[in-house]
């Protein structure tokens, strides 16, 4: 079943106003991520993304072309680990998430 237009809308409104959801949004991907529940993961990444910067600047800001990185957080995407550390490194900094050091890139 795929998103509607209103829930994607309502997503992007409360992460344009609630810092804390953006946080939970990228938490909650780490969390099934460790939970071999990658499917979730994936939505989760997809929904940030949405909500905050975007597949054009997010990619450009970890070296990947947009469409690679909106097929790989599709629903039969595989993102790799060299797709993914840098996607979790770049929310975690935008977030100012603590307790996680960033190697400098």
């Amino acid at each position: 079943m795929s998103l509607t237009r209103a829930f994607k809308d309502t997503v992007k409104v409360r992460a344009d106003k609630d810092p804390a959801f953006r946080k939970a949004l990228i938490s909650e991907a780490l969390n099934s991520f460790v939970e071999g529940d990658i499917l979730t993961m994936k939505t989760l990444l997809r929904d940030y993304i949405n909500a905050t910067d975007g597949f054009e600047t997010v990619a450009d800001a970890i070296g990947k072309s947009p469409k690679g990185l909106m097929r790989s957080l599709g629903p039969k995407g595989n993102p790799q680990v060299d797709t993914l550390a840098p996607l979790m490194a770049y929310a975690i900094k935008r977030e100012g998430i603590g307790g996680f050091t960033i190697a400098p890139g």
